[in-house]
């Protein structure tokens, strides 16, 4: 169990939302946070402490006017540290290696894979063709519906058909590195763990997991730590000081 640092941009500007109120129509969101630092800043820090495996997240999509903007941020912070961190946002077969030639990692997709509510298996192979399976994460991010997560994609505004189950990561796993899974529902609240989607990627034995959403305090975190076993990798967006928050950085950078 290990912590992963983030950087989410959004608009041209590192920011920290409300995960549920992002809207492509107008380039909205309800913010928590908006740093005077660029995204190179952060990952510096990153850098400089022995930070791997982060998630630069470009939250506009490319018919957006600020996308652009939101794109050379992103470069900046894989200058900054390259292949210390990953990127995810708009990615799909044909661009995917654009992002790693920036400096990426991996690439961390999602809408493409789930295209029109299904898993599209053959874009997953065309992915792994494209630049591997070793420098792949599949967003499995996922909002509550009837009492069961079903996967959404385009930045958490649509859902899929398809639910989260043990089955499924089994089966997506043969295409990829690692997981990332937003609790979309409690994501940039700071409201608690989302305490049954950690019980259910606990359980599960595969390829790495990076869980986000809800985490709020030091007490959050042992609370997760116990729900998961300590199995699971964990980011926190708002709730860190560096963000605006209360956590310390100092004391989760080096969580173990």
């Amino acid at each position: 169990m290990r912590f992963r640092p983030c950087i989410d941009i959004h608009n041209g500007k590192v920011k920290q939302i409300v995960g549920g109120s992002l809207k492509d129509e107008g380039d909205q969101a309800e913010e928590n946070f908006s740093s005077v630092h660029n995204a190179d800043y952060f990952a510096g820090m990153y850098k400089r402490n022995g930070l791997c495996g982060g998630h630069v997240i470009l939250l506009n999509p490319p018919s957006s006017e600020y996308y652009e903007a939101t794109i050379r941020q992103a470069e900046a912070a894989l200058l900054e540290y390259p292949l210390g961190l990953q990127i995810g946002g708009g990615i799909h077969a044909n661009n995917a290696e654009d992002f790693l030639e920036m400096g990426a990692s991996h690439v961390i997709v999602t809408s493409y894979v789930f295209k029109d509510g299904r898993i599209r298996w053959e874009n997953l192979e065309l992915l792994r063709r494209a630049v591997g399976r070793e420098h792949i994460v599949i967003d499995l991010s996922c909002r509550k519906k009837e009492g069961e997560y079903f996967i959404v994609t385009d930045r958490w505004q649509k859902f899929t058909e398809v639910k989260l189950s043990i089955q499924v990561l089994e089966k997506i796993a043969a295409y990829c590195d690692e997981f990332l899974v937003h609790g979309v529902d409690v994501e940039g609240k700071s409201c608690g763990v989302d305490e049954s989607l950690a019980e259910l990627l606990g359980s599960y034995k595969g390829v790495p997991v990076t869980y986000a959403g809800g985490i709020g305090s030091v007490e959050d975190l042992k609370r997760f730590r116990e729900i998961t076993g300590g199995r699971i990798d964990f980011t926190i967006g708002s709730a860190l000081d560096i963000f605006g928050g209360k956590i310390p950085f100092d004391v989760v950078k080096n969580y173990a």
